[in-house]
């Protein structure tokens, strides 16, 4: 090596561009992942891929449809496991049809786990909803988020706090209503007439 390059985890060991990978599960093919740039590190711990201008990935089902889309303008993977997604980040749930918007997310392949620390927004069938912590299954059956705010339906003549869902998802909220009340429960008071 030269006398300029110090660290040899600093290099990658390949630059692709136009890059249209597909990626296979036991033999069947399960991702499309399409990016300008791709780039591979592998002396970091773990390894590292990056894809810094950008990449759009497809999830395909076994019928081979596209079910789930993934955008950002930045994307790492660590190891096989690991993603970070940054900058205009965008997920499409075709099967249950959620969207997802961030500027930051996080999937996490070996846990099933989609996570983001700060401002997302959720959009599922039936309800919008915003927050500064997420959290979901890989399958956006449940969401977590805290600081939230958002519009759910609730049916007229229910009494529950939170509606079920009729798209199979479970919702959970930290601290669901935190604004105080503005008067108390008091009887009214006369109205005083002041007279000249």
């Amino acid at each position: 090596m030269g006398h300029a390059i110090k660290n040899r985890d600093s290099i990658p060991v390949m630059i692709t561009h136009g890059v249209s990978k597909l990626v296979t599960d036991s033999g069947i093919m399960r991702y499309k992942i399409i990016a300008e740039e791709w780039r591979v590190y592998d002396k970091t711990n773990p390894q590292r891929q990056e894809f810094p201008k950008g990449m759009v990935m497809q999830r395909f089902n076994n019928n081979f449809n596209v079910n789930l889309y993934v955008t950002a303008d930045t994307a790492y993977c660590y190891g096989q496991n690991l993603w970070e997604l940054r900058g205009r980040v965008f997920i499409r749930d075709f099967e249950r049809g959620t969207t997802i918007r961030s500027e930051e997310l996080f999937w996490d392949m070996s846990k099933h786990e989609i996570y983001s620390n700060v401002f997302t927004h959720v959009i599922t069938p039936d309800r919008e909803l915003k927050g500064y912590w997420f959290r979901s299954n890989e399958a956006f059956t449940k969401f977590h988020i805290k600081q939230s705010s958002g519009y759910m339906p609730m049916p007229e003549n229910s009494t529950q706090p939170v509606p079920q869902s009729s798209s199979n998802t479970d919702f959970e909220s930290e601290n669901p209503d935190t604004l105080p009340r503005l008067h108390s429960n008091t009887t009214p008071r006369r109205k005083l007439h002041i007279s000249n």
